[in-house]
């Protein structure tokens, strides 16, 4: 039976039950062929990227057992339509070391690592000696690279199918140890005569012999790849590759189709469209890997996350960060933990100016554990985490507004500022009069005056925008979607509150500029805060972005603000007009 509407494919991490349980696809597999033209392919992505779903559309159109199955798997697809002559002539061995249970003692690790590789080991045996018709000892006691090692010279001798090796979330468990900065474990785990290391030199000789046509490795942090150099020095680093830039994530013109058949699918109103790809742009896209001129790419992950919530719902999610990524501010403390100042001063840094310098020769260079919880190497390190992203060859910058809440976050805890509980009053009095002005003057007394007073010799307006989007994003988020740098021809508007369809605010839109004035400006200005007007091109500016709006929407209520913010002397919150 087909099923009238698609499946949105939020959390789907297997490419078979993608495909048959009739789930939307953003088509990757001409990187398929790409791909091929390497036999060690190294590619690493921050997490939830889809590189688990990539790992399985691999092991679909390489292994044997799905032969028979190839055109219901593939025949929509770029290379079901002209596919390579290796598709489904393999056997596949897929490792997933994040089923891996950690330890804190290296022999328990050990045996835990050779359980986990044995078992899928057998499998790899039980197939090979249906093809033999013959038994094959395997000894599940024995370390899982000696049963490799067996298996690969068994393939030789007989002439067998080679081996596609798939190793999926390759750093997972060692992660929890540079996390935990245990250096004596992490040591032994990649001593040179350690298991890890022991297993991918046979990796490496079997790809030597011809015995595996391809090893295809990811994961998040290229630390372990660097530690096992001498182990596998054979790998192809594809992660920042510019020919595999789009390989994972959706590009704009991939998110457009995408919204074209959901939107047509579900019947969701196209007149609220342009709303909708304003708000995945600000939260979900930003990402460059390997180069600045292209494209930017969209979590996957968390596009879908959205998409599911509006397909079911009509709406977008109340709560625009999945919480899912939430975990990701663990990471942060973890990085930075080591030297809080330090670590305010790099948090701070990416706060304010919203860039951080880097330097594009130490993303390829030899990583180590020691390197990667250096304040210099915190660029580097949120970039492979996801968390910052290339802006161009000189700086990174936070990729989207769903990273830059959870930096927000983290600045309010390392400077022990309130914002969970005392804001109660304050969002409940503007729900129900509206009143912009009273908002602002509250988010100053109950968060600005919390600021400890060094902070502000740095502030800016990006700042004072940040900071209020995020209290009004945890308040207010029932009943406004939220713009910030939304573009309009004349630029790019500070911050937007658009009323929710099915809320009293519903077609009601708030247009706020910010403009930052240090204490020593509004002190050499001779002004008060009582006295002080509105400049004619801030005027002019905020003017010119409510035609815009006002044009592109005629119905909608506008009302526009410029809040001017002197440093911490005060502010001063001048209307501009409410239009009808």
């Amino acid at each position: 039976m087909t099923l009238s509407k698609k499946r949105i494919p939020y959390g789907v991490a297997n490419y078979k039950s993608l495909v048959t349980e009739y789930g939307y696809y953003v088509d990757k597999t001409e990187y398929i062929r790409r791909m091929e033209a390497f036999h060690s392919p190294v590619f690493l992505r921050p997490r939830r990227f889809g590189k688990s779903l990539w790992c399985t559309t691999l092991q679909y159109y390489y292994d044997q057992r799905y032969a028979e199955a190839f055109e219901a798997l593939f025949g929509h697809t770029a290379i079901g339509r002209n596919p390579t002559p290796g598709h489904n002539s393999y056997v596949v061995l897929s490792l997933d070391f994040s089923t891996v249970p950690p330890s804190r003692q290296i022999q328990q690790l050990e045996k835990n690592f050779h359980q986990i590789v044995n078992m899928r080991l057998a499998t790899v045996l039980q197939r090979y000696e249906a093809m033999t018709g013959g038994t094959i000892p395997f000894d599940a006691s024995r370390p899982c690279m000696i049963n490799l090692a067996q298996i690969l010279e068994m393939v030789s001798h007989h002439e067998l199918p080679l081996l596609y090796v798939i190793i999926d979330e390759y750093d997972n468990f060692v992660n929890q140890l540079i996390m935990a900065r245990d250096d004596r474990l992490y040591r032994e785990l990649t001593r040179e005569d350690g298991f890890l290391k022991s297993f991918f030199k046979v990796v490496k000789e079997g790809i030597k012999e011809g015995t595996i046509v391809r090893c295809f490795i990811t994961g998040v942090l290229p630390i372990i790849i660097d530690e096992l150099a001498s182990g596998y020095n054979i790998a192809d680093f594809l992660t920042l590759d510019p020919e595999f830039e789009g390989m994972l994530g959706f590009t704009q013109a991939e998110v457009d189709q995408l919204l074209d058949e959901v939107y047509s699918d579900f019947s969701l109103p196209l007149e609220d469209r342009s709303e909708i790809e304003a708000l995945l742009q600000t939260h979900y896209n930003g990402y460059h890997f390997s180069r600045t001129a292209g494209p930017k790419l969209y979590n996957s992950s968390i596009l879908f996350y959205f998409l599911r919530h509006l397909t079911r719902f009509g709406a977008p999610p109340k709560h625009l960060t999945d919480v899912n990524l939430k975990t990701d501010i663990s990471w942060i403390r973890r990085l930075t933990g080591s030297n809080p100042q330090l670590t305010e001063n790099f948090v701070d840094q990416v706060l304010w100016k919203n860039e951080i310098g880097y330097d594009d020769i130490q993303l390829i260079e030899k990583f180590d554990m020691q390197r990667f919880f250096e304040p210099d190497f915190f660029p580097l390190s949120f970039f492979y985490l996801g968390m910052l992203t290339r802006y161009n060859d000189f700086r990174m910058r936070l990729p989207n507004l769903n990273m830059r809440t959870l930096f927000i976050e983290y600045f309010n805890e390392l400077h022990h500022i309130t914002v969970s509980s005392g804001y109660e009053d304050m969002m409940e009095g503007f729900v129900n009069s509206c009143n912009f002005s009273t908002l602002f003057s509250d988010y100053w007394e109950r968060y600005i005056r919390q600021l400890p007073e060094a902070v502000f010799s740095h502030i800016n307006e990006n700042f004072y925008r940040t900071t209020f989007y995020e209290i009004c994003r945890r308040y207010l988020s029932g009943y406004f979607l939220f713009h910030v740098e939304r573009s309009y021809p004349g630029g790019r508007s500070d911050l937007e509150f658009v009323g929710k369809a099915g809320t009293v605010y519903a077609g009601q839109r708030i247009l706020v500029e910010f403009k930052y004035w240090s204490n020593q400006k509004f002190t050499q200005s001779g002004q008060t805060l009582e006295t002080f007007e509105a400049l004619s091109e801030d005027m002019n500016q905020l003017q010119s972005y409510e035609q815009a709006l006002q044009q592109e929407s005629p119905e909608t209520q506008i009302a526009s603000y410029l809040v001017y913010c002197f440093g911490n002397q005060g502010y001063r919150v001048i209307p501009l007009s409410v239009s009808q």
